[in-house]
């Protein structure tokens, strides 16, 4: 998996969602949507992002926590479309 996806990923969240907060706290096992950092309308944001910047289509199941909840998460979900 790229380490790209991953960063402009990250960078995507703590701009978005974490403006002024430590970069290091954003692991990539971070929980996201169960740990309160994203809402519903946060991981749609989401969502529309990483279709628009990455070229890929997210199926509707794809928008669950299982998917969404980790930057190491949804970097291999992005990857695997881009394959």
């Amino acid at each position: 998996m790229s380490a790209d996806i991953k960063a402009t990923i990250k960078e995507f969240i703590l701009k978005e969602f974490l403006p002024g907060e430590d970069p290091n706290e954003l692991r990539d096992d971070t929980p996201l949507i169960t740990g309160g950092v994203l809402d519903s309308i946060a991981t749609l944001r989401l969502v529309l992002f990483l279709e628009e910047r990455f070229g890929v289509t997210l199926q509707a199941h794809e928008t669950d926590p299982e998917y969404l909840d980790t930057l190491s998460a949804i970097a291999a979900l992005v990857a695997s479309k881009q394959a």
